[in-house]
């Protein structure tokens, strides 16, 4: 008897254990997680019409419905909402933490937490990755509260050239801890469409029709195999007359831990780190939903100054093979008439010590 008992227990075991693991593994079906489809209709047949509901609680579903956030459902968040909704009680709303409980520990040690909560950041309902939004996008969410110039002219205490370090960092690269980088590249348009002149982040839809329709990384990915190779980004720089790249150097891994940093404030931090930091880079390319997506860039093209990035340049880490030669031919030929001088003047100093002593 008690053989059977535990070979029951025993089965029971295993099975729960074999249940356990399927439903952990990555990709696996849980409850209200998947696609989207089904779990927000009845929420959002009012709050994504702004003509129905107040401004605070209206809801856009082009973005919205691109989130984790939506394949997650409304009532993952907003739980036990009652049928007579909306009767004027106010809606029971889930902590951040309850599912980011390690961002939420990680923020707890920064210096933002007793400033501004998760909200203050991040609109839920519209909310992506940090790898789907755009450096300007990142520092756009830091200037709500940090005034752009009254940050530029504080940093311009110790930074030179701060003006341009701002506009081509996200603030978190020097601001949170992170260890490795890589260059995040923008497809960026001047607003009188020439090559000079304040550029900004061109849009999806400009970007669209300048591509005849196509996939808009058809204008750099010439052969459309999801890979920019060095020869397909000097093709595009000398084609493209109103079109440039701008380049802003991003953390690969995003810590919320905010925090002032003594070693960002020295140089070699950033422009003595080598080429091996410059290695990796993407192009960013801006979906209909707003979001980016990231399309792998040959290795070694910003260090390519004057073809692979020619408007991203990073003393101490960006170079060009051939402006290496000049430079070093350029040495060699003014040390000629010196050294070459020099050395004559060494081999003919016997006659010269014997026509001074005959004088």
């Amino acid at each position: 008897m008690r053989y059977r008992e535990t070979a029951f227990f025993l089965t029971l075991s295993i099975a729960a254990w074999v249940c356990l693991s399927v439903l952990a593994q990555p990709g696996a079906s849980a409850f209200s997680y998947g696609e989207e489809a089904g779990k927000n209709e009845s929420c959002l047949a009012c709050h994504g019409d702004s003509a129905q509901v107040p401004k605070g609680f209206f809801i856009d579903t082009k973005h919205f419905n691109q989130t984790t956030h939506a394949r997650i459902g409304c009532e993952a968040c907003h739980a036990a909402v009652p049928a007579t909704h909306p009767d004027g009680a106010k809606v029971a709303r889930a902590g951040c933490g309850e599912c980011h409980a390690d961002v939420d520990r990680e923020y707890a040690t920064g210096l933002h937490v007793k400033k501004t909560t998760c909200n203050g950041c991040h609109n839920p309902h519209m909310v992506h990755s940090p790898k789907e939004i755009s450096g300007q996008e990142i520092n756009a969410m830091c200037s709500n509260c940090h005034n752009t110039l009254e940050m530029t002219a504080r940093h311009g205490e110790w930074l030179p050239q701060s003006e341009l370090h701002l506009r081509m960092l996200p603030c978190i690269t020097c601001h949170t801890g992170s260890k490795e980088y890589f260059i995040s590249m923008y497809i960026v348009k001047s607003k009188n469409g020439s090559m000079f002149g304040k550029q900004e982040v061109a849009g999806y839809d400009e970007l669209k029709q300048m591509s005849g329709g196509k996939e808009i990384v058809s204008l750099i990915d010439k052969n459309r195999d999801n890979y920019v190779s060095l020869e397909e980004l000097r093709v595009f720089n000398r084609s493209q007359n109103s079109l440039r790249l701008h380049g802003m150097m991003t953390p690969v891994s995003v810590s919320h831990k905010f925090e002032i940093l003594d070693d960002r404030r020295n140089c070699t931090f950033c422009h003595t780190s080598g080429p091996a930091l410059m290695q990796t880079s993407f192009i960013a390319v801006p979906e209909a939903d707003g979001s980016y997506s990231r399309v792998p860039v040959e290795k070694g093209a910003v260090l390519d100054a004057l073809y692979g990035t020619p408007d991203f340049y990073m003393m101490g880490s960006t170079k060009n093979g051939a402006l290496n030669k000049i430079g070093l031919a350029i040495i060699c030929g003014g040390l000629i008439m010196p050294v070459g001088h020099g050395f004559v003047r060494f081999l003919t100093r016997k006659n010269r010590n014997t026509k001074e002593h005959k004088s």
